[in-house]
């Protein structure tokens, strides 16, 4: 005979205060798990949809970012004969060689300072990116001091505001645009012409070249052809794959401590089920011995309070992913530990977070609940009834 499945329920219904505690423990643990996970998920998706995998950055050979490479013009030229690169509608090849330098900015409010990028771009370097939108104010004029804010350069530091001054560079740079990138990287840039930012920061080199593939089939042969140019010492990557190496340090850091989080507040929440598990069982031992006379076999007890724990995990696996989507609406803003820069993003939620959370709790309730379980279906039926 085997134990309804309503029988473990009502169990925990019944014991309202111990399974609320219990639970809520579990619940505060699947937060912080999940929490975490959905930090180091917004980082890398910040930095990967940043790119496009239809094109190609080439940066100097062993640099980590933008920022600390750089591409001669006579390299600049042999990647722009490439017959790869893909036209515009006006036959313009889609190519853009862009400056990346970083600057201090003080924050709105604290004026703590803070590294931003500045980028130098040309002409073609919006139709590269079709994440951007200009949201106030107009873009840049060739050849002038004027620049573009992201959003998020634009809310959080001083000066980045439309019509507002930065001073860099031995210049006076005047905003006259901010643009919304989405969720990307580029929301945390400023952008100008990139002729004029080269002047000013007296730079000779480009950082990178970034271009879009006639064809995306193509990119192994580009790499190939520009990997064997002996007048070439670069590094060719997919858009896509630049912005995931950048993210890859910051998510594993990120990773690494919430698992530590994780372990040690794990350890509590087990022993709570541990601990309710066995008053339960201390509570219903006449119970149980009932249940064995009217012919319940041991493994029906055995899998009844397995099921209890398993319940007081999903309970507070569910609870906890609750609270953690609330974690949605919080922006926040960190170091780029590759360019040094301040990189806004948001906590991001996905299926497999939701997956990895709901089986670690029910993981939790499973181990805080095994040893109680065995121990209620060992108990014999003469020893038990005597209880009574």
């Amino acid at each position: 005979m085997k134990i309804p499945f309503a029988y473990s329920f009502r169990n925990l219904a019944t014991r309202r205060l111990t399974t609320f505690l219990t639970t809520s423990g579990m619940a505060l643990v699947v937060f912080v798990f999940a929490s975490i996970l959905m930090l180091s998920a917004g980082l890398e998706k910040t930095l990967i949809e940043t790119g496009s995998d239809d094109n190609v950055i080439i940066t100097r050979k062993s640099a980590n970012s933008e920022v600390q490479s750089g591409i001669e013009r006579s390299q600049a030229a042999i990647v722009e004969s490439l017959p790869y690169i893909a036209t515009g509608s006006d036959g313009e090849p889609l190519l853009a060689k862009e400056l990346v330098v970083l600057i201090s900015l003080p924050k709105r409010g604290s004026d703590k300072p803070a590294n931003v990028v500045i980028r130098g771009i040309h002409a073609v370097s919006l139709r590269l990116r079709h994440q951007i939108r200009l949201i106030e104010g107009r873009m840049p004029r060739p050849g002038s001091s004027e620049i573009i804010a992201g959003s998020s350069i634009a809310k959080r530091f001083k000066g980045g505001g439309l019509g507002e001054t930065l001073r860099f560079g031995m210049r006076d740079w005047t905003v006259v645009g901010v643009f919304d990138a989405g969720a990307t990287g580029f929301s945390s840039e400023i952008w100008g012409d990139a002729t004029q930012l080269m002047q000013a920061f007296r730079r000779p080199v480009y950082s990178s070249i970034t271009f879009r593939l006639r064809d995306s089939a193509e990119f192994t042969a580009v790499k190939a052809g520009l990997d064997a140019d002996p007048r070439l010492t670069v590094d060719v990557r997919r858009e896509t794959r630049y912005y995931r190496d950048q993210s890859e340090a910051m998510a594993k850091f990120l990773r690494i401590l919430g698992l530590s989080l994780t372990v040690i507040f794990s350890i509590g929440a087990i022993i709570g089920a541990m601990i309710t598990m066995y008053a339960a069982v201390a509570n219903r031992v006449a119970e149980i011995g009932t249940l064995r006379a009217l012919g319940f076999q041991s493994t029906s007890i055995l899998a009844a309070f397995l099921m209890e724990a398993l319940l007081l995990g999903l309970i507070g696996g569910i609870a906890g992913l609750f609270f953690a989507s609330f974690m949605q609406l919080i922006t926040i803003s960190t170091m780029n530990w590759q360019t040094f820069s301040e990189l806004a993003f948001s906590f991001t939620l996905t299926f497999d977070i939701i997956y990895k959370s709901l089986l670690f709790a029910l993981l939790m309730g499973l181990v805080g609940g095994v040893v109680p379980a065995i121990r209620a279906s060992r108990l014999k039926i003469v020893d038990a009834l005597r209880e009574r």
